[in-house]
């Protein structure tokens, strides 16, 4: 399984750790991923993601799930998500 998120497409990066002495080693700096259950208001059911904190917040400030995903583009989604958010633009028309 990729670490990357399903909502934001944000994944690992690359960097170097770098020493007092200034050595520098490679190093992945890995986003922080987690498990949540996120509620549809207009379908009225839950969905389960990994995303990053980011995108939490992010969700939360746009208020809510549905209103995220009217804003996502598609390229940035999974492709769980992509299904989810053709149901909510589905709903939402009829």
């Amino acid at each position: 399984m990729s670490r990357r998120c399903e909502l934001t497409g944000k994944g690992p990066m690359s960097g170097n750790n770098v020493s007092h002495a200034k050595n520098r080693t490679r190093r992945r700096f890995l986003p922080n991923l987690q498990d949540v259950t996120l509620q549809s208001d207009v379908l009225g059911r839950s969905f389960k993601f990994k995303i990053s904190n980011a995108a939490l917040r992010t969700v939360d400030h746009r208020g809510g799930l549905d209103a995220f995903m009217a804003k996502a583009k598609d390229a940035e989604l999974s492709a769980d998500a992509l299904k989810v958010k053709k149901e909510i633009v589905k709903a939402t028309a009829a």
